[in-house]
């Protein structure tokens, strides 16, 4: 590249240690987990990108027209300080012998054959990666991807949608804040029409990691040289990386075999001896030399900024990649006897969470409830419901309504006395109207520890497709069995409720309470007694329900619900097809797999970090 162009000593020593420590992570894989510092190249079709890319690498690329880069392809340009000799390495996805390179005229084909493997004969394109690797003694050092041309419309080779499936591969890489994009533009267009250009604004508004490349100034409009000193100048559309120009070779010069090194002595001649464009030479703003400096600079400077969240996203990665393992257990044991004692561990350990629900000692996440707590909380909403009903009813026969009340309903007894028919319709009409919001309690329990216990049974046996078959089913049929005797027992609850019944003793007692309190509240009338009478049941017929619904829905619904649940589940271990349930579905394996995988190359990662110490 010509002794104007070599970086210091000094300075490459602190370049190269530093990309070497992204490319090392980029070649272990850690881009699949998280974003590294990268320097992505765009453009639109014909705008110079291969040019450039073939004047900083010093190797031929791809070219033709329409579009010619059809995958992501990763150049590392490594600098070596003394011999003549070149080589190159490439690979790709899928291929894990990479390719050797002995000259630079072997690239432009190579990449061809791998293009044509990875996205087809065609002209369409592929997400998949190819990685080439230059080492030489005229290569910055620096790291560049490669991005396919935007393209306008669809040739005949090409899908119609080509247009924004490019877009969308370049967005991918162009909106990371790791990414530092770099724009190629025409300097014989208007640059505000690029689509390029548009792309970098739109996921980088200020400017802030966007560099505008201008090529093909010998093509600039005699005349026009102005607006283009304005956009160098960074007055047209401001980044904050700003714009420089190159001039590379054009197809004439790669028609006459013109070399890279007299296409550079060329450039030089044509910003010397311009008389708009030369202070750009001297500003460090034009040339191939000053752009491969600049850049450089660039991506050590954005790597270095990157170094203290890369290690903590490593760190967190990490972490969560740890934790998502030990969810998924070691896998299950080859040999039979690893596998009963792996079922027997795996049920003995479910139905101790379940043991634990039951006593109301199940852990819990930051925002969820014991399941006993829950249907505590409905059994409240029960004895709220049933104080209001006696509300309601003892409104309905205080003194003054029991007088129209007894006019009604009266036959042949005396003044003050009510029939005792009478009082066992209100106290039958009472409970009957109590045995519905019963039957709904049931039902809300019900639900919730059916939903409970459900969760807990995925947790455990969701990735053993055949033991979580067998564990749903007994939990369904279950469930059914203990709803139907519940539903059962309340019902004989409320039709004993109809009889009309108290233990003489608590009776009396209730009736005395009653009655010392009216006769404080209120004056005295015809209709006390019997009013004393009927809220006195109501109050044993209220408290009796307030007890008796809660322990039939927790005996059945909970204890006998869980109780056979567990006992249902130990029996599977006796199962003559037991081998069946510790088969573990194929994708969770495949997914420990890749985890084990991400672990491995997440430590290499951290290693290599806690090792780099920047110079």
């Amino acid at each position: 590249m010509g002794d104007s162009s070599c970086l210091s000593q000094y300075y490459e020593e602190q370049v190269r240690p530093c990309i070497d420590l992204v490319d090392s992570l980029r070649s272990l894989g850690v881009e699949q987990d998280l974003a590294l510092p990268a320097i992505a190249v765009i453009g639109d079709q014909s705008s110079g990108k291969s040019s450039v890319l073939e004047a900083l690498s010093g190797v031929a690329l791809p070219r033709g027209t329409g579009i010619v880069t059809r995958c992501p392809l990763v150049l590392e340009l490594k600098r070596v300080s003394h011999g003549t000799a070149w080589s190159g390495l490439l690979s790709y996805e899928g291929h894990s012998n990479p390719v050797e390179l002995g000259k630079p005229e072997e690239v432009g084909d190579a990449v061809i054959r791998v293009q044509n493997h990875l996205a087809g004969e065609g002209r369409d394109i592929s997400d998949k990666r190819i990685h080439l690797e230059i080492n030489a003694t005229n290569v910055p050092d620096l790291t560049l991807i490669d991005l396919p041309g935007i393209a306008r419309v669809a040739t005949v080779d090409q899908s119609d949608d080509i247009e924004e499936k490019i877009k969308k591969l370049i967005e991918k890489y162009m909106k990371k804040q790791e990414t530092i994009n770099l724009v190629v533009i025409p300097a014989n267009v208007d640059i505000a029409t690029t689509e390029a250009l548009r792309m970098a604004r739109k996921v980088d508004p200020d400017g802030q990691r966007t560099l505008g490349i201008l090529t093909k100034p010998d093509l600039v409009d005699r005349g026009g040289e102005e607006g283009i000193v304005n956009t160098l100048n960074n007055q047209v559309i401001r980044l904050e990386k700003g714009f420089m120009m190159v001039r590379c070779r054009g197809q004439q010069d790669i028609n006459d075999d013109m070399s890279l090194e007299k296409a550079l002595k060329k450039e030089k001649e044509f910003f010397s001896n311009h008389k708009h464009f030369r202070i750009f030479l001297d500003e460090r703003k034009a040339s191939i030399p000053y752009l491969s400096e600049r850049l450089t600079k660039e991506l050590v400077y954005h790597i270095s900024r990157s170094l203290p969240l890369l290690e903590k996203q490593v760190t967190d990665k990490l972490e969560q990649t740890s934790a998502h393992l030990r969810m998924l257990g070691d896998g299950i044991p080859e040999d039979e006897g690893g596998r009963v004692k792996f079922l027997i561990r795996k049920i003995d350990e479910f139905n101790q969470v379940l043991t634990d629900v039951v006593k109301a000692e199940e852990d819990l996440g930051e925002s969820d409830t014991r399941v006993f707590t829950k249907i505590r909380n409905l059994f409240s909403v029960w004895k709220a419901e049933l104080d209001e009903k006696d509300r309601r009813l003892r409104q309905k026969i205080d003194a003054t309504a029991m007088k129209e009340y007894a006019k009604s309903h009266r036959g042949k007894e005396l003044p003050g006395f009510l029939n005792y028919r009478i009082f066992e319709d209100l106290v039958k009409g009472h409970v009957k109207e109590l045995e519905f919001p019963a039957l709904g309690l049931l039902q809300s329990c019900k639900d919730v520890i059916y939903t409970n216990v459900n969760e807990i049974t995925k947790s455990f046996f969701e990735m053993y497709p055949y033991l979580m078959r067998k564990a749903k089913q007994n939990l369904e049929s279950l469930r059914d069995q203990e709803y139907k005797r519940a539903e059962e027992k309340l019902k004989s609850q409320f039709a004993m409720e109809r009889m009309v019944y108290s233990e003489d003793g608590l009776y009396i007692e209730k009736f005395l309470a009653v009655k010392s309190e009216m006769e404080s509240d209120r004056k005295h009338s015809d209709f006390d007694g019997t009013t004393q009478h009927l809220r006195a049941y109501l109050k044993i017929t209220t408290d009796r329900l307030a007890n008796q619904v809660p322990l039939i829905v927790l005996h059945h619904m909970l204890d006998q619900y869980i109780a056979k649940m567990k006992e249902a589940m130990l029996g599977i271990i006796r199962h003559k097809d037991f081998e069946k349930f510790t088969e573990e579905k194929s994708e969770i394996a495949q997914q420990r797999s890749y985890l084990h995988s991400r672990m491995e190359r997440l430590e290499r990662a951290r290693e290599a970090l806690i090792k780099f110490v920047p110079v």
